[in-house]
């Protein structure tokens, strides 16, 4: 059957989802995700604080994770102040132009943390399998310039979603299945011949986020193999008790990522609950524990930690 002719059916706004039968709780959810917000913001702001202030910590690992900590924060601030107008003044309606920024972000960001967990999977390798070399091979010109080349391939990767969007024509559904604006979501909304956007944002995803997975997996791999040619289990347990921290991380960004997807792709039946939670968990989740396992695996960040309470104490009293 034939499209109608709908070119004039470009919407000026899409509408936010909410949780039907549960909009009375709005409110003590808002409280849940404003606290969450503010925990990530603070703990992200203290990390970069840190380490700026610790001159231990001017290493390629804690200069990739302020990368992480200033991505969340960017990512986090694109879309919860939104969800909590959306929770306590009802502003339902989000521009089309806003919504494809923001997807734009959402999706860049989380390329852009994809290609940093790269870097530190390689700064782990390179410390562990090639230690005399790590300093040579990773200096702060080479982090910086990783950092650069991570911009630069989110941005040349997920530019063309919101571009493949924008001529589309929209059926007079307008209802998103998320607070915020995702690529699939939108897409999904378009009377149109979809397959373009559907196979380039796949091709796109496949690209980036899951070569960056396997390679990650690989350089693990790699580590292992050193780390059990190792003389003793107490030297293999200390040597690759650096990489903890970051195997963490890891999982917190690929989980949730991997999680969200499959919603997205065989969920269609499921509750709006569980679109709405994945959602929440993909944008909030890392930025919030990110830097708290880093703050309990690293003394030097502890030590600075404690040594600001002080501080503070001393000042109020």
């Amino acid at each position: 059957m034939p499209f109608p002719n709908t070119s004039d059916l470009s919407p000026s706004s899409f509408i936010l989802a909410s949780i039907p039968g549960l909009e009375a709780a709005h409110f003590w959810m808002s409280i849940l995700l404003c606290s969450m917000y503010i925990l990530a913001v603070t703990g992200n702001c203290i990390v970069m604080l840190i380490v700026k202030m610790e001159p231990s910590l001017h290493v390629p690992m804690y200069f990739f994770l302020c990368m992480l900590a200033a991505i969340d924060l960017v990512l986090s601030t694109a879309t919860v102040p939104r969800i909590l107008s959306f929770y306590w003044f009802d502003t339902r309606e989000i521009s089309f132009g806003a919504c494809l920024v923001q997807m734009f972000l959402i999706h860049t960001l989380s390329a852009i943390e994809s290609t940093v967990l790269l870097a530190m999977a390689v700064d782990r390798y390179v410390a562990i399998c090639h230690p005399l070399r790590h300093a040579a091979i990773l200096t702060n010109t080479m982090t910086a310039k990783i950092g650069l080349v991570a911009v630069a391939r989110g941005v040349l990767f997920f530019l063309p979603l919101p571009l493949l969007l924008l001529p589309l024509p929209f059926c007079s559904s307008r209802m998103l299945s998320h607070s915020f604006c995702l690529h699939q979501d939108v897409m999904n909304l378009a009377c149109a011949n979809i397959t373009p956007s559907m196979v380039y944002g796949l091709t796109t995803i496949l690209l980036v986020m899951g070569l960056d997975a396997v390679l990650i997996c690989l350089s693990y791999v790699l580590i292992l193999k050193a780390v059990l040619r190792l003389a003793s289990w107490k030297e293999r347990a200390k040597v690759f008790s650096t990489c903890v921290a970051h195997i963490c991380v890891v999982l917190v960004f690929y989980v949730p990522l991997i999680g969200l997807s499959v919603v997205h792709r065989f969920g269609k039946d499921l509750a709006p609950l569980v679109h709405i939670i994945m959602g929440n968990v993909y944008i909030l989740v890392p930025a919030v524990l990110n830097p708290i396992i880093y703050g309990v695996r690293t003394k030097q960040i502890q030590r600075r930690i404690l040594s600001l309470i002080r501080i503070y104490d001393r000042t109020v009293q």
